[in-house]
């Protein structure tokens, strides 16, 4: 398992939060989403599309990243 999902993946209901790193106009937002065992992801520009990982995929990408960012990313 690759732990990208091999397709696109609704999350009609799932609620997403939008990074704190996000544009001060409101319209340049990355959001995330935990669903289940997957971590969806999206550019609001575009919530009709998103990219989905496992969560243990997406918690590699959190730990990569520097300590002072990585506690505002967390779904």
């Amino acid at each position: 398992m690759t732990g990208i999902a091999s397709s696109p993946t609704k999350h009609v209901t799932a609620k997403w939060f939008k990074s704190s790193y996000s544009g001060g106009e409101g319209n340049e937002c990355v959001e995330v989403a935990g669903h289940g065992p997957w971590v969806a992801v999206r550019d609001s520009k575009t919530p009709h599309e998103n990219l989905t990982v496992s969560t243990r995929a997406f918690a590699a990408f959190i730990e990569g990243l520097p300590k002072a960012q990585r506690d505002d990313v967390r779904p």
